[in-house]
């Protein structure tokens, strides 16, 4: 006889959430090892003794947790998504009739709660991993990427002069301000004048169109989010980006830092600030760093000299640019000088600094020396005297060039790879850091430590511990697999033979 089934809604049923997650479910095992109630305390002084009750912190940071585990970044669809799961409504610790709250609810609560209190949860789950035997600590890998800001370059606007802004504030005493930003008005007119410069060499279809124009960070900025930058890589087109830096610690791809920046600013400015804060974090844990890996973008003088500093060898390639010799000038390390192919010497001169502060040494000829030498058309054609400039930090760059030549260099390039770019491949494809959907460099700090979090919490679930062997098993598998030696004397009693009699099963993986 065919069945049929009838739906009745029941308005009152009897129904136990524990009871149909099973044991082996993700979330119900994370509920059992996650503890997160000392965040009730830490978030006690953001609230008031009256009025109505807010959300429960633990249930608005698991929500939080639960969207970037499940690549959600929206906050209206992670409210419907968890209503759908029961699985997900017993780690909330929701009944099936109970509502969620709104999801206006957990955009303000992640405005009100600070950076500390995101970082205090990374430290925590960070522990946790380290407490498993996850996170060796001596060796890190360091590596960047923007990540797209919830602003459209079509929105971008002009700055305006500080001067004339401050005239027309002026001129308005009761009026409310506007919210502009301003740059020197000297800096905006040579600006302008560079790019109409530049702008008759376009020869391409639509540079003579008025949305064609010419921006950068030091003319324009997005009002929606001004802390987001104009920047670009290699082979994409330029968009509005917050800068990402990730430290992965190397012994199983435990995040062990991650922070925003602005996005104007190069790699190598960043380093020192990412290496006090992850020694910090390691000593917090009983762990020190002394190896770093990264790439030829944190490539720096200063870097070398300050890793050198605190005792941590730097796996960082040199700069294409830069060059270990000059050739033709050998140089004299006694004396600090080089000596030119015609055995006149250049003694150092003195310090000197470049536009953006780094630090160079200099050399010169005598100009009488090169006054009366034959080869000056060809090596100081414009210049008095020959003129050498190198970095304060040469020795440094020096032993960082020979490590990178090295057998060893070569592996922890390749150690780098294998560990801090797939995971950044896995947080971009996987844990909702495709772009950010928050305003401020404020709220990028706090979307990329919950996404680190995520990948941690994940990778703390699954990791296994190594099955230990005990002593006896270990004996009997050396007993079975032992060869078994027998001794016979020859016809001549004159030499021992030794046969060397394998079990089956170990001569034939021998063979």
């Amino acid at each position: 006889m065919q069945g049929r089934k009838n739906f009745r809604d029941e308005k009152e049923l009897l129904f136990s959430l524990s009871a149909h997650v099973p044991e082996h479910n993700f979330y119900r095992r994370l509920k059992q090892q996650l503890d997160l109630s000392f965040l009730t305390e830490l978030t006690r002084g953001y609230y008031g003794k009256c009025g109505q009750q807010s959300i429960d912190p633990v249930v608005f940071f698991k929500l939080c947790l639960v969207g970037y585990l499940e690549n959600i970044t929206s906050d209206r669809r992670l409210i419907e998504h968890c209503s759908l799961r029961l699985d997900l409504l017993y780690f909330l610790d929701y009944q099936l009739d109970e509502p969620l709250p709104w999801h206006s609810t957990v955009s303000r609560t992640r405005q009100l709660y600070p950076e500390a209190l995101f970082e205090s949860l990374f430290d925590r789950v960070f522990s946790l991993c380290v407490e498993k035997g996850m996170v060796r600590g001596d060796t890190q890998a360091v590596d960047s990427a923007p990540v797209k800001a919830n602003a459209s370059m079509d929105s971008l606007l002009l700055k305006q002069p500080q001067e004339s802004v401050q005239q027309q504030e002026a001129g308005k005493r009761h009026s409310k301000p506007a919210q502009l930003i301003t740059a020197p008005a000297h800096q905006l007119r040579k600006l302008e004048k560079h790019q109409e410069n530049i702008r008759g060499t376009f020869t391409s279809l639509g540079s003579t169109h008025e949305k064609a124009q010419l921006v950068s960070n030091k003319t324009h900025y997005a009002p929606h989010d001004p802390d987001a930058r104009i920047s670009v890589k290699p082979g994409k087109a330029r968009k509005l980006n917050y800068h990402c830096s990730l430290v992965v610690d190397t012994a199983k791809g435990v995040i062990s830092h991650i922070r925003a920046d602005f996005a104007d600013g190069r790699d190598s400015q960043h380093l020192p600030s990412l290496v006090m804060q992850v020694q910090r974090r390691l000593r917090e844990n009983g762990l020190l760093m002394q190896e770093l890996l990264a790439d030829t973008g944190y490539s720096n003088g200063s870097n070398y000299f300050m890793l050198e500093q605190q005792g941590i060898t730097g796996w960082i390639p040199v700069f294409g640019m830069y060059k270990p010799e000059i050739e033709g000038f050998p140089y004299d390390k006694g004396k600090d000088r080089y000596i030119c192919p015609k055995g006149k010497p250049l003694p150092f001169k003195g310090f000197d600094r470049t536009a953006d502060g780094r630090l160079l040494r200099n050399y010169w000829a005598a100009p009488g020396d090169c006054r009366q030498c034959a080869s000056k058309p060809t090596c100081a054609p414009k210049a008095r005297c020959r003129k050498i400039t190198r970095t304060a930090y040469d020795e440094q760059y020096l032993r960082a060039y020979a490590r990178q030549q090295s057998r060893r260099g070569k592996r922890m390039k390749k150690l780098r790879q294998s560990t801090v770019e797939p995971v950044f491949g896995s947080l971009v494809q996987h844990y909702g850091l495709r772009n950010i959907n928050v305003l401020g460099k404020s709220g990028a700090h706090k979307v990329m430590l919950m996404a680190a979090v995520a990948f941690n919490i994940r990778k703390y679930m699954r990791n296994r511990p190594k099955k230990s062997v005990s002593m006896a098993t270990a004996m009997e598998r050396e007993q079975r697999h032992a060869p078994i030696f027998s001794y016979w004397l020859t016809p001549t009693m004159k030499e021992k033979s030794i046969v060397c009699l394998f079990p089956i099963k170990a001569a034939w993986k021998l063979c």
